[in-house]
């Protein structure tokens, strides 16, 4: 009989069949979850194993059931990106691990921070050790969604996949910066930049296009740098516009954290916000409300995008269909700093 870890030993499937009165295959079935066992047997079953503390091997279970009840998030971002003072990232693995822990699932964690790092996750990832993945963002040239459907895993996905039926999850991101802009507009703000984020991600598109398209309609000229979402290129990118566009007047930043770079480049040119420039970011994180100013936003649903791509992922896992695609709306915060 194997060890329980504490020096006694673990009841086997033979011990609990023998307390229930049933055959060992009867009690296999209940406790791998099967439907083909009469009601009075599985209550003799679950009480026996109750009373015994009989607990199932996961290794062996899963031979059974070819399930492992774990599923993975990647994020393809280092290690220090994800852990850093960006909240995207928390916020989407606290609404993911909600979900999965409610429908009793484990979640496995993994970042693709270099070459070497995607090649440990892309084999760990179609090894049977997860039943399905999610990936938290993705850049336009990352093959590894692609790689892992094609071996049979379930993928699901943050922000959309060009040529791919992949089924994903992310917001509106056109309509939200649109918002910010025709709100900047409304405030008398003629000159607006932008600092837009990389342009290999649909996040960072399409808030560029939600941004062109607000100034096209008023028939005003973009002013664009490009940032990588960081608060440093925030910083850089902010300095560069003052350089080339000293009587720019507003300012939208593609995230939270690139407009908390741009304050303190504005700060550092001394220019008032809001007063001689307004700024507005994207996300919503805590940081915007404790910034001085206080942060004019776009909100996206940062938790309820981790607790969509959970449940569409757990119904790919119950072999239920699900929408290609899911887009979760935003809302624009209005703060001192716009």
């Amino acid at each position: 009989m194997a060890s329980s870890g504490n020096g006694r030993r673990r009841p086997t499937l033979e011990q609990v069949a023998e307390r229930a009165g049933v055959s060992r295959a009867t009690v296999s079935r209940v406790v791998n979850g099967q439907t083909t066992v009469a009601e009075h047997l599985r209550k003799a079953v679950e009480e026996a194993a109750s009373d015994m503390g009989y607990v199932p091997h996961a290794a062996a279970r899963s031979l059974v059931t070819q399930r492992t009840d774990s599923v993975a998030l990647i994020v393809p971002e280092a290690p220090t990106r994800v852990f850093s003072d960006d909240q995207f990232f928390p916020g989407v693995i606290r609404g993911v691990a909600a979900e999965l822990d409610a429908a009793g699932k484990l979640l496995v964690l993994m970042t693709t921070g270099s070459a070497e790092g995607r090649d440990r996750v892309e084999r760990y990832a179609v090894g049977g050790h997860v039943d399905g993945v999610m990936f938290a963002s993705l850049h336009d040239a990352d093959p590894l969604p692609e790689l892992i459907v094609r071996r049979g895993v379930p993928v699901v996905v943050n922000g959309m996949l060009p040529h791919s039926t992949v089924p994903y999850i992310d917001v509106d991101h056109v309509g939200g910066v649109r918002k910010a802009v025709e709100y900047l507009l409304a405030r008398g703000r003629t000159r607006i930049a932008t600092v837009a984020g990389p342009q290999d991600m649909v996040a960072g598109r399409g808030r560029l296009a939600g941004y062109r398209a607000a100034l096209a309609a008023a028939d005003r000229r973009a002013i664009v740098a490009v940032g990588d979402f960081t608060a440093q290129s925030g910083l850089d990118a902010m300095r560069q516009l003052l350089s080339d566009e000293p009587d720019l007047d507003a300012v939208f930043a593609a995230s939270d954290l690139m407009a908390h770079g741009a304050l303190i480049a504005l700060r550092e040119a001394g220019r008032r916000v809001p007063e001689d420039v307004a700024v507005v970011g994207f996300d919503d994180i805590a940081m915007a409300s404790y910034s001085e100013p206080p942060l004019t936003t776009v909100r996206q649903p940062i938790t309820d995008i981790g607790r969509t791509l959970a449940l569409h992922m757990l119904a790919l896992l119950a072999g239920e269909p699900v929408q290609r695609e899911t887009i979760l709306p935003t809302e624009l915060v209005q703060r001192e700093s716009a």
